[in-house]
């Protein structure tokens, strides 16, 4: 990986755990999101006009334009209620420890990547460090009675949302290669937000869609830009890095998470924290070395 790639990743990692630690404490996820999407579509619309016009879309890179908002309109929606139904903490390492663990996979089957030794522990280590910040002292539990755990309210949603960011991943790994990062994000962005107009008006009416803004219009705001460089920063390294190895490095946005918690949100400092921490950290050295 490159020391440009990493940098990106490093930094896009921070704006992801802040925009989503804003999404969680929204008061409805679901329409928290679409707003983020279209106030994103608004704020970046100048950028996306100078794209559009100086590096034209060429044929192929509509069909993958068209396939990332179709497969994030999917995202958002199963993160919103997977976030609605169940607890962030229970969430989030679910969704970001599947989807790293399968786009290796996917990654070396469809795009005939190649993953070496010390890059494959490096993402069992990022993995690891992700069940061990949130499953410490509950591995008995599960492994007593897994299908419990799959049994709770928004589990199947986080599930769905890991598969979900692996196919995401690999599929906007090639669909920078035909379009602009940037301009291939406004548009799903703004694909997405169209898209899911009708359906968040017929669900929860102009009336709570108007309610949300109000309550949250700065944290929407923010989260708008966040989500957008955070991910226009990915695609970016996605341009020059392998997806294999860029999928999981993202995910030392859960440091930035436990970092959050401490100073922010005040809470303990725990054993499992500094061990997981540790080894994401150390994970994401050796997908960096190689």
């Amino acid at each position: 990986m490159t020391d440009i790639a990493l940098a990106l990743i490093v930094v896009s990692a921070l704006m992801h755990a802040v925009w989503n630690l804003l999404l969680k404490r929204s008061n409805n996820p679901e329409i928290f999101t679409w707003w983020l999407l279209t106030a994103g579509s608004i704020i970046f619309l100048p950028l996306a006009v100078v794209l559009f016009i100086t590096r034209p879309i060429e044929g192929p890179g509509w069909w993958f334009v068209l396939g990332t908002v179709v497969i994030h309109c999917a995202y958002f929606t199963t993160l919103a209620r997977s976030y609605a139904q169940s607890d962030f903490s229970l969430v989030y390492p679910i969704a970001r420890g599947l989807g790293p663990s399968l786009v290796p996979i996917i990654g070396t089957v469809v795009l005939h990547e190649v993953v070496a030794i010390p890059a494959a522990v490096g993402i069992g280590l990022v993995v690891s460090g992700i069940g061990t910040i949130h499953w410490w002292g509950r591995f008995v539990e599960i492994l007593k009675d897994p299908l419990r755990l799959l049994r709770q309210p928004g589990i199947g949603y986080a599930l769905l949302t890991g598969i979900l960011i692996a196919f995401y991943s690999v599929w906007d790994k090639v669909g920078v290669g035909h379009v602009h990062p940037l301009l291939y994000l406004y548009l799903m962005f703004l694909g997405v937000s169209l898209s899911l107009s009708g359906y968040q008006l017929r669900t929860f009416g102009p009336a709570g869609m108007i309610t949300e803004w109000r309550r949250n219009r700065i944290a929407i705001t923010i989260s708008a830009i966040l989500a957008f460089s955070a991910y226009g920063g990915v695609l970016a390294a996605l341009t020059t890095s392998s997806v294999s190895y860029v999928a999981p490095a993202r995910e030392v946005g859960i440091v930035f998470g436990v970092i959050l918690g401490l100073t922010v949100l005040k809470e303990e400092l725990k054993a499992s924290r500094i061990v997981g921490s540790f080894l994401i950290v150390s994970g994401l050295i050796l997908l960096a070395a190689f």
